[in-house]
């Protein structure tokens, strides 16, 4: 795995918020679409050498619910979820995606992190919202980054998608396009913004990163049906984190719950 395949949140995080995308250069990652397990395993073990331990990874049902990744023993399994939240350094919050649009947040004390998997389902359901609240921060101290995701010039949803989110919030009809007959084209990142500033987030950045029309970086699951999934990361740095870039405290409370990364100093 290159770390120069990596997409980096252009976003002016604090200095102990560190932040990373998978591309399709750097495998599938997933382990639940059909690829042999030990590619994934593969994959994953050298993503894992650019990380301070391994992600809290979440089996992602298009839903709301956000755990608490401090709190989440390896020996708990899976979380059933589609954000994870963490106040603790070294503690990795992840999500997998294809064409639904991931959203990474941190306040900008530095001293919270999360990750939230939004397609249009888990919008609608409020899983930005969710996350914002288990945040436990002001809205107004919460900055958020849109990861790549599938284009307003290819996502395309029938009238009933377009209805729902105009029964929410009428404004959500800017986000939404006349394509043919009565089908249109949605703006995952514009509904994610207005979700967002809604709630109160005023700082809101990235967006316009296509999984549709960027083959050679991105898994897209309209494109090609059956198809690997890449990652977006955040977590706070520590002391001997090699990622550690400013005056944070150690990893010590959270070595008990995450097994370290070899070849990565904890």
């Amino acid at each position: 795995m290159n770390e120069r395949h990596f997409i980096l949140p252009d976003w002016p995080a604090p200095a102990t918020v560190r932040a990373l995308v998978s591309t399709r250069l750097d495998g599938n990652l997933a382990t639940r679409v059909g690829d042999d397990p030990a590619v994934v395993a593969a994959n994953r073990a050298r993503l894992f050498q650019h990380l301070p331990a391994e992600p809290v990874w979440l089996e992602q049902v298009h839903g709301r619910e956000v755990i608490d990744a401090d709190g989440w023993p390896a020996s708990a399994g899976i979380p059933v979820a589609d954000a994870a939240v963490a106040h603790r350094h070294g503690v990795v919050c992840a999500v997998l995606t294809a064409d639904c649009l991931p959203v990474l947040f941190c306040d900008e004390a530095g001293s919270v992190v999360a990750a939230a998997h939004a397609g249009w389902r888990g919008l609608l359901a409020g899983v930005l919202e969710a996350t914002l609240a288990r945040m436990a921060v002001a809205p107004v101290r919460i900055m958020a980054w849109l990861g790549p995701a599938i284009g307003p010039q290819a996502f395309e949803v029938g009238p009933e998608v377009r209805a729902a989110f105009l029964e929410r919030a009428p404004e959500a009809e800017a986000a939404f396009y006349a394509r043919r007959g009565d089908k249109w084209f949605a703006d995952l990142f514009q509904l994610a913004r207005q979700r967002l500033a809604a709630a109160g987030v005023a700082h809101i950045h990235g967006g316009g990163l296509c999984t549709w029309h960027d083959a050679a970086r991105f898994y897209s699951y309209r494109r090609e049906g059956k198809t690997g999934r890449f990652a977006s990361l955040i977590w706070l740095a520590c002391r001997r984190d090699r990622f550690y870039r400013g005056d944070s405290t150690s990893c010590s409370s959270h070595q008990q719950l995450i097994t370290p990364i070899k070849g990565v100093a904890m």
